[in-house]
């Protein structure tokens, strides 16, 4: 075999590896990702307490101890994480838990390793900072708390019981450091928030934007149905659809009667009033599958996806009769009331859109020869 053809056979078994590990949900990927780093981290912690404890003369009893319920406190929250079993909870990552596992891990390792015991400082800041760009100000704030009493706990514990090598003195430095750094924690954590909060808004705000522009793109602006060029493409695509499934489908060019003379009756506002009164009564008479668009002027376009000629004459019939059913209001007091014609044609395999319209159209030119307010099958 070619060395490069054993390439993406490599990345596709790393990929389905991946997936067994962190699952394929990206939600779920990031929550399992964090807490094996977590983990990770954890286990560079004990490898560095075996040192410490070694120089020290600390018990194996309690070392082992200290390591199985901090390793296998992270790794029970990866179980737990990576079951599902996690999601019923809001910090369904499990954050705030792990963290106060590792700083109570922390704070027992700082009463075990005597002369190293700064070595838990930096492993401290490190699980703080993790909690701070994850989890809410307030929460990271009552985590700086629970640090600060722990230790301070520990510390006067040991200063007591170990006076020689925990030096009153030195504790309380120790406490006052942690004292001064666990504020300045929960002020980053605050910004960090706002500025999350801020990115949170411009990312919706973005999506908005992007919507209004792609509605604008793809509706029409004073009826709100699916523009002209729009439907021109949904029409091609139904067409290589039915290429592919073999399924019918039909077209209909729909024109309401006599609209020139409602707008030289009752103005162009009341004439655009019909048109959206059109526009809001045609997709209720209309299979939800069905797309109407406005084609230009007072003239629509119906795509009916795999619909028979039969089928589809069924849906114009109620729409006509809806329209018919349903006048509009107007200031005098007397209903606009407005009819439509319209013309039909089902989609021959082999043709062009533009030849399906094309037959629609002259059958709806047809509809208005003989008198409007009807539907003429091409």
């Amino acid at each position: 075999m070619h060395p490069e053809a054993s390439f993406p056979r490599l990345g596709a078994l790393w990929q389905r590896l991946g997936d067994a590990l962190f699952t394929s949900d990206a939600v779920q990927r990031i929550r399992l990702q964090q807490s094996a780093l977590a983990l990770a981290l954890m286990l560079a912690s004990v490898l560095v307490f075996f040192y410490a404890a070694q120089v020290v003369g600390t018990p194996s009893t309690s070392v082992w101890l200290w390591t199985g319920l901090s390793l296998g406190g992270m790794a029970a929250m990866l179980a737990a994480i990576r079951s599902g079993w996690s999601a019923r909870f809001d910090d369904a990552a499990l954050t705030l838990p792990q963290m106060v596992l590792a700083i109570s891990s922390g704070a027992a390792a700082y009463a075990l390793t005597g002369p190293l015991r700064g070595a838990v400082f930096p492993v401290l800041m490190v699980v703080l900072i993790f909690g701070m760009f994850q989890l809410r100000p307030r929460v990271v704030a009552g985590a700086g708390l629970y640090t600060l009493a722990l230790f301070g706990a520990v510390m006067w514990w040991k200063s007591v019981d170990e006076p020689a090598i925990y030096l009153a003195d030195v504790e309380l430095g120790h406490f006052l450091m942690l004292a001064a750094t666990l504020p300045a924690m929960s002020l980053l954590a605050t910004r960090l928030a706002r500025l999350r909060d801020r990115s949170r808004r411009q990312r919706v705000e973005l999506a908005q934007a992007l919507s209004r522009i792609q509605e604008l793109a793809t509706r029409d602006e004073l009826t709100g149905l699916v523009n002209r060029r729009h439907m021109a493409t949904l029409l091609e695509q139904e067409r290589q659809r039915g290429v592919r499934s073999g399924r019918p489908f039909a077209v209909a060019m729909v024109d309401i009667d006599h609209f020139k003379a409602v707008n030289d009756q009752h103005g162009h506002a009341i004439g655009d009033e019909v048109l959206r009164n059109f526009a809001r009564q045609a997709p209720l008479a209309l299979r939800s599958s069905d797309i109407i668009s406005r084609w230009g002027g007072d003239e629509f376009v119906l795509l009916m996806p795999e619909a028979s000629l039969a089928s589809a004459r069924t849906g114009i019939e109620r729409l006509r009769g809806r329209i018919a059913a349903t006048p509009l209001a107007h200031v005098s007091g007397v209903p606009i009331r407005i009819t439509v014609a319209a013309g039909m044609s089902e989609h021959i395999a082999g043709e062009a859109v533009t030849q399906t319209l094309e037959r629609a159209d002259r059958a709806l030119f047809d509809a208005k020869a003989q008198g409007r307010n009807r539907t003429v099958i091409a």
